[in-house]
């Protein structure tokens, strides 16, 4: 199922401030939110926790300047993970990554909270923080035959991995982790105080525990409780065809380990291009300074043109002028994620050798003579740059 724009999702203009997106996000979380549907068919159920990820995603990308900079920029392919997808969120994932908006609304008209998305929250709207480890990103030079083709590379990437001691929780032993005594495991306290108004309540995260829910008694030795090391990951990235100069790639989950075993960050792989020694790319087309003989540019010949995976086979007609633009339909780089693929621009000029043999100025000089020979350029004889432009009008 093709994806809808993100802007068109939230129902706010390309030119919204954050505030507006932040808004607009908070206002279909609220209208799709699983615990105003409980009573629905299972259809409905399942329409709205579509939405309500659709919702997620979009505004993930558009709150964030970097991301929201690459979806303007390049659309959904843009946005493409190392998997060929860009976002797989659950309800905890959501949660996690967005809960400083939602924490805007729980306890008021929803209820039970996100009481039912799987660790990211408890009943009764108090939330339990889930800790997220920090993105890792890396570079990654690309040669153009790769891009033309897509490939696969291997990165040995230096970050913090789960202790293999305690497997990330951070304790000597399973009994050496315990229900934080102050909030209960809900990772949060409740302040209340009265006023003319009538009793108020505020929640706040746990200074105990600092929301995690939990306390660690006796502390693992190799980690010193924080349930992380420092460790290095090879991780393999699939990367599409057609890539450009600065996009991103997202690799979830393969960013630094989290605090007493969160969730993972993020591998976040920018795509650097290598210089080419002919070719020169400007989008999906690919541009070549290609040089003839004068014999081959006055008597016409058949040469073979260089291109990315191989040789086409072309026919330079005689009296072809210096300058000349050959456009090879198809022979340029893939678009992203679509069968959409650009055009070798093939600028032919006429090599003039720089030294010459007696014989051969001699022979020169005597064609120079002849009255063929002298420059007639014609009055309508276009310049280069219209020569390039005709071919993208």
């Amino acid at each position: 199922m093709e994806k809808r724009d993100y802007y068109e999702v939230l129902g706010v203009e390309k030119t919204a401030s954050a505030d507006d997106i932040k808004k607009a996000y908070r206002k279909k979380a609220m209208q799709y939110h699983p615990d105003r549907w409980v009573n629905g068919t299972e259809q409905e159920k399942k329409d709205a926790e579509e939405k309500f990820k659709e919702a997620a995603e979009a505004y993930d990308v558009l709150s964030n300047p970097d991301k929201r900079s690459r979806y303007d920029q390049f659309g959904h392919a843009g946005m493409q993970g190392a998997a060929g997808g860009s976002y797989d969120f659950d309800m905890s994932t959501i949660f996690e990554r967005f809960g400083d908006i939602f924490g805007d609304f729980l306890g008021g008209g929803f209820g039970g909270g996100f009481g039912g998305f799987g660790g990211g929250a408890s009943r009764g709207g108090r939330t339990k923080r889930v800790r997220r480890g920090s993105d890792i990103r890396v570079k990654v030079k690309l040669t153009l035959e790769e891009i033309a083709k897509g490939c696969e590379k291997k990165l040995k990437i230096q970050k913090h991995v789960a202790c293999p001691t305690c497997h990330g929780t951070g304790a000597k032993s399973a009994s050496g982790v315990t229900t934080c005594p102050q909030c209960k495991g809900t990772g949060q306290v409740v302040h209340t105080q009265r006023s003319m108004f009538g009793v108020i309540q505020q929640a706040t995260t746990c200074p105990n525990c600092g929301g995690s829910g939990e306390v660690i008694k006796d502390k693992c030795p190799d980690c010193g409780g924080s349930g992380i090391v420092k460790g290095e990951e090879i991780v393999s990235i699939n990367i599409p065809s057609g890539v450009a100069e600065g996009m991103q790639l997202t690799v979830h989950g393969k960013g630094n380990a989290a605090l007493n075993g969160g969730v993972n960050g993020d591998l976040l792989v920018v795509i650097e291009e290598v210089e080419h020694e002919i070719f020169e790319r400007d989008g999906n087309n690919l541009y070549l300074n290609y040089y003839i003989s004068f014999p081959q540019a006055a008597l016409g010949a058949s040469v073979e043109i260089p291109l990315l995976d191989g040789k086409a086979r072309v026919k330079i007609q005689p009296g072809t002028q210096s300058g000349q633009v050959l456009r090879l339909q198809g022979k340029g780089l893939p678009e992203v994620n679509s069968h959409h693929m650009g055009d070798l621009i093939v600028n032919v000029n006429v090599w003039v050798p720089k030294k010459l043999s007696k014989e051969e100025s001699a022979t020169i000089q005597k064609l120079s003579e002849s009255e063929n020979f002298m420059p007639k350029p014609g009055k309508n004889e276009k310049s280069f740059f219209n020569r390039v432009r005709q071919f993208f009008n």
